[in-house]
């Protein structure tokens, strides 16, 4: 009862089935990626998604005989589960299946990194299948390239919702052309735009993600000003923040060090941010700051009514003074702070200016670094 399942989803597919119709990502060369560095792309045949959704179907119906026999009367229930992920002879993936039964939500999100470089009857006919096999099923989301959909019609995509498609997830980073060049993304702002349009027109729900800070200083004001403006082109459903961290490892890390590409500091990446954000207009989309790489997760609402509030949240921010900013942000990636206002509830400055005073005696080095070194840990 084993199926393939690939490395990675986006936040909001946590409650997710996940299950695997390509491996790794075509692409794959995306300068501040490492995800799928090494790894080689394929597709996966019929045959084999159908074994996988068949093997999920499997696992249901275990959990379920199982539920009966422990005496649960068929009902997934938090103890069932927990003593289903307590089994050490249970694999991962009939672990996972249990959990997504428990939490109800009946959502597939399908890997790997450009499922719709499928081509579209083939697609169609495994959407179709897990369907079939699994009625309950409510949504279905997968990751897209936008090089990827420009090549697909309408009409294709319109078959791809008809069959369950509901939300395509597109890694935009950025709006700008110089940008996206730099990090080796594979393709245009005009490109973003048709195919963010064409999405919208098949009436499947679109997903954007802007990665605040991936322009570095050169860049940053071409960069939230194109992407702004690509945005508003495409209103998309959600527009969600992926704040830019340089990881060890990548070609970025490497043009970082030999002082090719200068990174914002996280206040800088806060002003960017609010930039960008006071440059969408004409939109009706959700921001979402849904990743523990962004520094402030409270900036996220619907526009138009949530604009200035979003805006108001960045200014608290920047009005505290330098060490309430320090602090503040040694909180968050030490996991501690989720808010801004947190900081001054009772005591929890106090408890951060202690703690600051401990590390940087401890570790020997600046407060800085240690808060960098902490947002790395926390990818």
């Amino acid at each position: 009862m084993l199926f393939e399942q690939g490395p990675i989803r986006p936040p909001s597919e946590a409650g997710s089935l996940l299950l695997r119709f390509t491996r790794n990502c075509p692409w794959n060369k995306c300068e501040f990626c490492i995800t799928y560095k090494g790894a080689r792309f394929s597709k996966r045949s019929l045959d084999e998604i159908f074994r996988d959704i068949d093997a999920v179907v499997a696992i249901i119906e275990d959990v379920k005989e199982r539920s009966w026999r422990e005496g649960y009367g068929g009902q997934i229930t938090r103890s069932l589960v927990s003593e289903i992920l307590r089994d050490p002879i249970l694999h991962e993936q009939y672990k996972h299946v249990a959990v997504w039964l428990y939490r109800g939500t009946y959502n597939v999100f399908i890997q790997d990194a450009n499922s719709l470089i499928m081509k579209t009857d083939e697609l169609v006919k495994a959407l179709t299948y897990l369907k079939q096999r699994i009625p309950k099923i409510k949504r279905i989301t997968s990751y897209a390239r936008a090089s990827t959909l420009v090549r697909k019609s309408v009409q294709e995509l319109k078959e791809l919702k008809d069959a369950g498609l509901t939300r395509i997830h597109v890694g935009m980073e950025s709006g700008c052309d110089k940008v996206l060049k730099f990090i080796k993304k594979g393709v245009t702002s005009k490109q973003l735009i048709e195919s963010g349009k064409k999405v919208k027109e098949a009436k499947i729900t679109l997903s954007e993600y802007i990665m605040p800070g991936l322009g570095g200083k050169e860049f940053s004001k071409e960069h939230s000003k194109s992407s702004a403006q690509i945005l508003n082109e495409i209103n998309p459903d959600f527009i969600r923040l992926r704040t830019l961290q340089v990881i060890p490892g990548t070609p970025l890390y490497d043009k970082l060090i030999k002082g090719e590409f200068k990174p914002l500091s996280e206040d800088e990446v806060v002003l960017e941010i609010r930039d960008f954000i006071s440059r969408l207009e004409n939109i009706t989309s959700t921001i979402t700051s849904d990743h523990i790489r962004n520094l402030l997760e409270e900036v996220e609402g619907n526009y138009p009514e949530d604009k200035q509030k979003m805006i108001n949240i960045i200014d608290e921010y920047l009005s505290m003074s330098d060490e309430d900013r320090q602090l503040f942000r040694l909180g968050r990636r030490g996991g501690g702070l989720r808010s801004v206002k947190e900081l001054f509830f009772p005591g929890v400055r106090e408890k951060l200016k202690r703690a600051k005073a401990e590390l940087e005696k401890s570790e020997g080095k600046s407060i800085d670094e240690i808060i960098f070194e902490m947002a790395c840990e926390m990818l």
